[in-house]
């Protein structure tokens, strides 16, 4: 690997491969409600829609096992503050945010 001289790190080389924990999918978000499934649904389109890649992992054929959402390590604290974020504002935000794009589209 080269190193940067100002910074005294290591700098990937084309073909490397990243080995740190930061691109280790952690849990977020974990139920075993019975409406599990549509929230855990919500919270990944939410972060997506955000730009941080994030996935449900669900025992399929087993809804009993739950619904998790996992986002890469080095993107959970942002990650939280979505979806903290998110929660403060309530369905009354949705609702009028969903408002405002249909009316975009209408015009």
């Amino acid at each position: 690997m080269a190193q940067d001289p100002e910074r005294g790190e290591d700098l990937p080389v084309e073909g490397d491969v990243d080995t740190s924990h930061d691109l280790d999918m952690v849990p977020i978000y974990m139920s075993q409600t019975i409406d599990a499934e549509p929230e855990a649904d919500v919270i990944r389109g939410l972060l997506d829609a955000n730009g941080i890649p994030a996935m449900v992992v669900r025992g399929l054929g087993f809804p009993s096992l739950g619904f998790e959402v996992q986002v890469p390590r080095a993107s959970l604290e942002e990650a939280q503050r979505i979806i903290d974020e998110q929660r403060a504002a309530g369905p009354e935000a949705a609702a009028e945010a969903e408002a405002a794009t249909e009316e975009g589209q209408a015009q």
